[in-house]
């Protein structure tokens, strides 16, 4: 049906505002990955769904990071005007993840020596299995601000059966380690957080991980579902229906819970009844899942992503091509490059047109809700019911709060 006499056409309306001028906005944190490769094979990875080489960031290619991230001044200046930017975390950050294992990297240790001397803010998240005692110290003089670890499962048998072959025991041995170690020495201590993959299978390990934070000093938890990745995880996953979700941060006492949306059941509501019975603060979204309330949380935290091999990314999700499964169906999430160092400067990809009116259309989150309707265009992410080109966002489970990372 066509728009009547005096009605705006809402096509003529989302072209208007795709056309309308780019406001001016600032990087501010960059996800670093410093290598693809990783010592563990876990079964919610999304290595298991891709068949790209395995690669190890160049130098020269980091400096270019830091250094981009060090110099980038943006001419919006959106500190103290309620923009992403404000808060208590707004300074410029450096964040280690990616789809490897950082500590891999031989250099790891001189990365962040080298984010601190910019005066920049470093965090990693990682397995913890290479966390021995040299690394331990290292990270601890160069003044590592946050460490992230991975776990899966709050028993030992839960824990292996996700990450096969590793030792939760290792695990809590090395990171309360880092921990202890903490002192006049070190200057102040790092934030600890323990990171977690809810699934069908190891959701009745929640209670356990509040006992866990305090083995490991952690004074936050993060819940993430779980994207399945493969066929044979697609009956894990918690949240095909209705869901909350929120963000938060530390407490001194009992970690703070940050949980995503969920589908609750019986299950799910007594597991979570007895992990949150001595918790901190529990972070619960003010709503649902639905469409209308989909943001990107790497465009509201000015952020940007740089794979192993230099190409800049809008988000983590968008590093790599990759086969996942959303709510059963298949899709095909192809990777958007936008800029690649250290042939191009930081500065100069950030602002490229193409990139700055993504960002833009990402704030008013202009895309059709894929996840609701699942029509055949949402078995990939290169094109939408909007026009919109590559790529469309209207199927991130980021957006709606289902997947998070630290």
């Amino acid at each position: 049906m066509s728009a009547g006499a005096g009605s705006p056409d809402p096509r003529s309306a989302r072209a208007e505002a795709r056309a309308a001028p780019v406001p001016a906005d600032d990087l501010r944190k960059i996800y670093v990955e410093p290598t693809n490769a990783c010592n563990l094979s876990c079964s919610t990875c999304v290595r298991h769904a891709w068949d790209e080489p395995e690669g190890f960031m160049e130098w020269a290619t980091f400096a270019a990071v830091v250094n981009g991230l060090a110099e980038a001044v943006g001419e919006g200046g959106r500190d103290g005007e309620g923009g992403a930017a404000a808060g208590p975390h707004a300074a410029r950050t450096i964040s280690f993840m990616g789809l490897g294992e950082p500590l891999l990297h031989p250099r790891f240790l001189d990365m962040v020596r080298l984010v601190k001397s910019r005066g920049l803010r470093a965090e990693v998240t990682t397995n913890a299995l290479l966390l021995d005692d040299e690394v331990a110290g290292g990270l601890l003089q160069a003044g590592l601000d946050q460490l992230v670890v991975s776990i899966d499962g709050a028993s030992a048998e839960a824990f292996g059966r996700v990450r096969s072959g590793a030792s939760l025991g290792k695990v809590v041995e090395n990171v309360r380690r880092l921990h202890d170690r903490h002192g006049p020495n070190y200057g102040p201590g790092m934030r600890i957080g323990i990171e977690f993959v809810a699934m069908r299978s190891n959701v009745a390990e929640l209670p356990g991980l509040g006992r866990l934070a305090a083995q490991l000093g952690a004074t936050f938890i993060i819940v993430s579902n779980v994207l399945a990745y493969t066929p044979e995880l697609r009956n894990e996953t918690l949240y095909d229906h209705r869901v909350t979700a929120s963000e938060g941060a530390e407490t001194t006492a009992a970690p703070r819970w940050q949980l995503p949306t969920f589908d609750w059941d019986e299950a799910l509501g007594a597991a979570l009844g007895k992990a949150l019975a001595r918790s901190g603060p529990v972070d619960f979204a003010a709503g649902d899942a639905s469409a209308t309330k989909s943001r990107c949380p790497f465009v509201q935290a000015d952020a940007c992503a740089v794979a192993w091999h230099g190409g800049v990314s809008p988000c983590p999700p968008l590093l790599h091509t990759y086969t996942c499964f959303v709510r059963g169906r298949e899709k095909r999430m192809t990777r958007w490059e936008v800029g690649r160092l250290p042939e191009e400067p930081l500065a100069a990809i950030w602002a490229k047109p193409a990139y700055a009116a993504f960002r833009e259309r990402l704030r008013r989150f202009d895309f059709p809700p894929c996840t609701d309707c699942g029509c055949e265009l949402a078995e990939g992410n290169e094109e939408d019911c909007f026009g919109n080109p590559h790529p469309v966002c209207g199927d991130c489970l980021w957006a709606r709060g289902i997947v998070r990372c630290a």
